[in-house]
């Protein structure tokens, strides 16, 4: 959840008996660097970094034009001015920041979209970091496993933000986290994490069923005062209901689901540039000076179960979900 962590809320949840994340992929290195050492200040528990690994976008001249054009009413309503040309607001995990994980060494590096190279694999592996990615489908999960990932997270349909996918197939992104978890459980050696509307014990204790070795929760942390989640986002958050989030390509370019607004249903079968140019043109529109158009316009990353999130400190949070997975688990008839 690049932009949305801080070493408080990373902290918390590792002191508490969680892994606690840093979304780094929009980060620049020197914030990269003073994250790792505030939560190293909080906690000598492991941690995890996570990093986009996505292809060099392209645009060709005429496609940017179209994109353009399709959003200059937006530009002119609010008076932003021209809509600007395309360029990349973040980078794909490339050497610079192999090197920072090199001399970081955190416990776990997590991706999204894929793995990088072999050859950074084996180079991440040797400085003793677990690697751990996304994949929404059992074939990019065997895929991610023949790459050197040591855990494989299956992220379901209902997970907020960016789909993981990385594959040109059709249903990648698509399969439910009910249905996915299991079938990568069997294909592949390697322990499985689930993700995806999961945002309570009950959730939780569903993936262990499932054959899952944990849980990946991302909505629910959204909640906490230690997120860095601005209040327009959160009064956002505290309306979302089961049915408000929607699968969405308008904001970056890659389908990722976020709360229903006007830009996201006048958007819904527009073109948009590769990821993540498409950030770059509509990310002006974000920054609106009037709220109520704001909250319109810009995107509220949240997974399906959006109206299950709790307001708790993030170790609070934790150790309710841990009692919650615990007493489900221990219910006298329970499957075993």
């Amino acid at each position: 959840m690049p932009g949305f962590t801080t070493p408080a809320l990373a902290a918390a949840v590792c002191n508490a008996g969680g892994l606690g994340s840093i979304g780094c992929a929009t980060l620049p290195t020197a914030a990269i660097r003073e994250q790792v050492a505030a939560v190293r200040q909080a906690t000598n528990r492991p941690f995890n970094l996570n990093f986009f690994v996505h292809a060099p976008p392209a645009a060709a001249p005429e496609a940017t034009a179209r994109v353009r054009a399709r959003l200059a009413p937006y530009f002119a309503e609010f008076g932003l001015g021209s809509v600007p040309e395309p360029s990349e607001p973040f980078r794909s995990f490339d050497e610079d920041r192999l090197d920072l994980v090199l001399e970081l060494r955190p416990r776990v590096v997590s991706f999204h979209f894929g793995l990088p190279s072999m050859a950074a694999v084996r180079r991440i592996k040797e400085a003793g970091c677990a690697i751990m990615s996304s994949a929404t489908t059992v074939a990019e999960a065997r895929s991610l496993e023949a790459g050197g990932a040591d855990v494989v997270i299956a992220q379901g349909f209902e997970a907020g933000g960016h789909r993981g996918s990385f594959s040109d197939s059709p249903g990648a992104g698509m399969v439910g986290t009910m249905a996915l978890v299991p079938q990568i459980v069997d294909a592949v050696r390697v322990p499985v994490i689930a993700a995806g509307g999961i945002a309570d014990g009950r959730g939780i204790a569903a993936a262990f069923a499932l054959g899952a070795s944990g849980a990946q929760l991302g909505t629910a942390f959204l909640g906490c005062p230690e997120a860095a989640v601005p209040p327009l986002y959160r009064a956002r958050l505290r309306a979302g209901t089961d049915d408000a989030t929607e699968v969405t390509r308008a904001f970056t370019g890659r389908p990722a689901r976020a709360i229903r607004n006007r830009f996201v249903a006048e958007m819904a079968d527009a073109e948009a540039l590769d990821f993540p140019l498409q950030a770059s043109l509509a990310g002006p529109l974000w920054q609106v000076a009037d709220e109520t158009a704001r909250a319109q316009l810009m995107p509220v990353w949240a997974g399906q179960a959006v109206a299950l999130v709790r307001e708790l400190p993030a170790g609070q949070l934790v150790e309710r979900l841990a009692a919650e997975t615990q007493l489900i688990l221990e219910r006298p008839g329970r499957p075993t």
